[in-house]
């Protein structure tokens, strides 16, 4: 049994204790956040113990930690907390600076302990049967991929200011998953954005709406396409182009009902937002974790892949700035 403490009792720490408590091979047992009531309340929904971070990690009897905090203290956290001899899972992305994410990785490699990021996606039923098809060759080389990842409404301005912007919060998902279905860095990033949806946001210094075209040495191509505003719920989509093939995974529905009549078919809208969209890829993600931890294999989302998706994330940024394309060898240098 993996005894785990977790670190922010949030939204996402919330999703993260529920995933924990329904596994039979993990237990919470500790629950630590700066809401000292939101500690409190989260950590009696599971039967566990509210307590300071520092008590977590210093605790011999907890094996492992989930790191669920603001994203300014993940390298922090995960350093504290492999040094203290836990395994680590923690929220992306690692850090809102390439240079300090790149040092997370030195330190923790040295205490031999995984460390693992959560890009939940990768977990998604459906674009796990995606990536694994296109394993196979089903569609032969991969050539062009589009990327759809719509939110249904922007976040508070207040959140924007600290989240690092669009590519690092946002889009750093989309990074993972170009990443991990094309399966090595491109060569160049070109990014344009926007602040279209609420001009507040882009007085904070953001984007709300961006488009990034990735190019690959071999001339392979990605297209990601992000917005704050949907309005008709959380779009997510993905789609393959292969030289014998497409490949594609499209919304989860609020439901499976259709009306056709002779006004035309009406069908349901998406699922409104990430909580009800991967919940299931939340808890295969946590699942994936308990099982390397328990057998000593190795994570299978890497700090490494934390560091790659974070590397296009500052390449976009430049870009936008810019208007030009980024070498990715120029920001690894």
């Amino acid at each position: 049994m993996l005894n785990v403490g977790l670190l922010g009792a949030g939204r996402i720490g919330t999703v993260h204790a529920r995933a924990i408590s329904s596994h039979p091979g993990s237990r919470l047992v500790a629950v630590s956040d700066v809401n000292v009531d939101a500690a409190g309340w989260l950590a009696a929904q599971h039967g566990a113990k509210a307590c300071t971070t520092e008590a977590i990690l210093t605790d011999p009897a907890i094996d492992a930690v989930l790191v669920a905090t603001s994203t300014d203290t993940h390298s922090d956290l995960i350093e504290a907390a492999t040094a203290a001899g836990k395994a680590v899972i923690c929220e992306k992305p690692v850090d809102l600076s390439l240079e300090r994410a790149r040092a997370c990785l030195g330190r923790t490699s040295a205490t031999g302990q995984p460390v693992m990021i959560g890009f939940n996606r990768r977990f998604d039923p459906n674009f796990a049967a995606l990536k694994a098809s296109a394993d196979t060759g089903e569609i032969g080389r991969p050539e062009l991929l589009s990327i759809t990842s719509f939110d249904p409404a922007p976040p508070p301005v207040a959140y924007v200011k600290v989240s690092g912007g669009l590519f690092r919060d946002m889009m750093i998902h989309d990074f993972d998953m170009a990443l991990w279905l094309m399966g090595t860095l491109p060569e160049t990033v070109m990014a344009v954005g926007s602040s279209i949806i609420d001009p507040a946001i882009g007085a904070a210094g953001d984007v709300d709406t961006a488009v990034v075209t990735l190019r690959w040495a071999d001339g392979r191509i990605a297209v990601i396409k992000n917005s704050r505003r949907a309005v008709y719920g959380y779009d997510q989509r993905v789609e393959l182009l292969g030289s014998e093939g497409l490949l594609s995974a499209g919304n989860m529905l609020e439901h499976t009902v259709a009306k056709s009549t002779a006004g035309g078919v009406v069908s349901a809208k998406p699922e409104f937002f990430f909580l009800e969209r991967y919940m299931r890829a939340y808890a295969a993600e946590w699942a994936a974790f308990v099982v390397a931890v328990e057998a000593g294999t190795a994570v299978p989302v890497t700090l490494q892949d934390g560091i790659d998706a974070l590397t296009l994330a500052e390449a976009a940024t430049r870009s936008c700035v810019t208007g030009e394309a980024v070498n990715v060898a120029n920001v690894l240098a």
